[in-house]
Parts: C-alpha cells; structure tokens; sequence
C-alpha cells in the first residue's frame, strides 16, 4: 500500500506540477484582487478533481467501448508524459497553445480553462489516474489510495495558486525553472517505464 500511495504521489506530483503551475497563474491571474485568486484556483482544483474522479471510475467502461485496450493507454500515457517531460527538461512548459492563453486573457473565467483543463487534468494525468487504477487492483484498498493520493496533490495545487504571488517570489524564476527540470527528469523516467509495460503486456 505505501508503495502505491509513493508511485501515485510522485506521478501524479510531477504530471500536474504544482510549482510550475504557478508562473502560469500568475500570468493569468496576477493582477486580480487576492479573494478573486483563491475563488479562481478553489473552482480550478475541484472541477479538475471531478474529471479525474469520472474518468477514474468510467474511463476504462469508455474505453472499452472504444476498443482501446489498457495496455494501448500505457503506451499512449507514456508518450504523453514523456513530450511533457522534455518540455519540462528543456524549459518549454508550455501546457497551452498562445491561441488559448490569449482566449483565457479575455474571458472572465479563466478557472475551468485554461487551469482546470488542460492545465491540471490533462492528457496526462487523465491516463495516469486510470493506469494507476489498474495496479491498485491487487492492493487492499488500493482504489482509495490512488483517489486519497489524487486529491492530495489537487490540494497541493490549490495550496500553491492561492499563494502564487508569494511562492513565485520566494523561488524566483530560476527556483521554479530548477524544480521544474528536477520533476520533468522523473517524470520522463517513469513515462519510459510506461511505455515498457504496455509493450510488455502487448507481446
């Protein structure tokens, strides 16, 4: 169980990246009164986790009706997590097309999107939740490690947006682009232990 709760923080940890959320919110929402900013990263967090929890317990039911196997998520999964990666290595994180940011820049919302989705639950984390699902099977309450772990790190997302102004200027650009490139250098490992045990599964 411990070794699951580990696996799952640190996936899910380094695909939502909390701490490289923050620059983006900042930039988003910088210059909005402070109240505003934690109604904004609140409304985030708990939209994000209502996707991850739908598609935790029906993604796979979806799935199957598409005829996409599990094994076909993994390597799918781990080609995601792995461009997110060198993104993240190679200083462009950049979760969001200039078309989008420029969308979120002009409406009053922007907590649903960009933040909520593609920011927190993205193609990434969606087919983590759902791989790490599957492991757990075979763990005593394996299901709710994985939800306790999922909305753990959603909390630390909330922790981080509602003190972005501070924690960016605590860390600093180069703090945040260091922690950045630690999480995308794990991240990129365990992407290429996904691609290997959907192949594995596949032959």
């Amino acid at each position: 169980m411990l070794e699951l709760f580990l696996k799952s923080f640190l996936t899910l940890f380094v695909v939502m990246d909390p701490v490289g959320l923050v620059p983006v919110f900042v930039a988003l929402a910088g210059d909005r009164p402070h109240r505003t900013q934690v109604l904004i990263a609140r409304k985030a967090v708990l939209v994000a986790g209502g996707l991850l929890t739908f598609f935790y317990f029906f993604g796979r039911e979806l799935l199957g009706h598409l005829g996409i196997s599990l094994e076909a998520l993994r390597i799918a999964g781990g080609v995601l997590l792995f461009r997110i990666a060198t993104e993240m290595v190679f200083a462009h994180h950049e979760r969001e097309t200039e078309e989008e940011r420029d969308e979120a820049l002009s409406r009053a919302d922007i907590s649903v999107f960009p933040l909520a989705i593609p920011l927190i639950a993205g193609p990434g984390a969606l087919a983590s939740v759902l791989v790490l699902g599957a492991e757990a099977k075979g763990v005593p309450y394996g299901f709710a490690v994985v939800l306790f772990t999922a909305y753990l790190v959603l909390f630390l997302a909330y922790l981080f947006l509602r003190g972005a102004t501070a924690v960016r200027r605590a860390l600093g650009r180069t703090g945040v682009n260091v922690v950045t490139r630690v999480l995308g250098l794990l991240l990129a490992a365990l992407a290429v232990q996904y691609v290997a045990d959907g192949v594995r599964g596949l032959l």
